[in-house]
This record gives C-alpha cells, structure tokens and sequence, in this order.
C-alpha cells in the first residue's frame, strides 16, 4: 500500500470511511419490535390513565410518568429505525440502545404499575 492509499485509508474527521450496512432483515425486524412495544405502551397508557377504576395519587402518576417517558423513547427509535442512515452498522447500533432503554423505562413503569396497586 503506497503512502498516499494510507493516509486516505485512515478515517478523520473530515474523511469518514462508509460504515459497514447491515444484513437484509435487521432493518425491519428492530422496526417490528419497536411497533409492538409502542403499541402495548400505548394501550397499557390508555387503560392506566382513562379506563382503570379509582382515584389518582401520587403513587399512581410515577408509572404513568414512566410510560410516557417510554413512548417518548420508543418513538425516537423509530424514528431513527426509519431513517435512511440508520443502514450503517454504527447508527444502527445507537438505535439499538435507544430501544433498550425503552424497554427498561416500559418495564419500570409496568413494575412500578403493579407495586402501586398492590
């Protein structure tokens, strides 16, 4: 490799190198997990804030609290799931992370649902 092939092989800020896209079928799969926890988020929200007997307290609003924080989340993962650059391995995995903490943030708020009602 000559000198010049070096120094355009290396990545610098002003000469990033494409990421590596990802196999068919990622894409579509995290999109999918997205959509199903977005829509139990979003039932779960209904019921626990309009459908369910009894009075609000201030037990009753951290998981309420959680579950929008959740949607909010798993909105932006997909958001950033839909997107164009999202196909590189590097962006894709950021998007991952987003749903993660998502899923965390839905399952302390479903924790945090059923502790305030038993």
């Amino acid at each position: 490799m000559t000198e010049l092939e070096k120094i355009n092989a290396e990545e610098t800020p002003g000469n990033k190198r494409p990421g590596k896209p990802l196999p068919h079928g990622y894409r579509p799969g995290i999109i999918t997990a997205i959509t199903v926890l977005l829509g139990f988020s979003l039932s779960f929200l209904k019921y626990w804030g309009f459908e369910a007997p009894g009075e609000w307290t201030l037990q009753s609003i951290l998981p309420a609290t959680t579950l929008v924080l959740a949607i909010v989340l798993q909105i932006t993962a997909l958001y950033r799931s839909l997107s164009v650059k999202d196909d590189d391995e590097h962006e894709y995995k950021k998007t991952v992370r987003w749903f993660i903490a998502s899923a965390i943030m839905m399952l302390i708020g479903l924790a945090s649902a059923v502790w305030e009602v038993s």
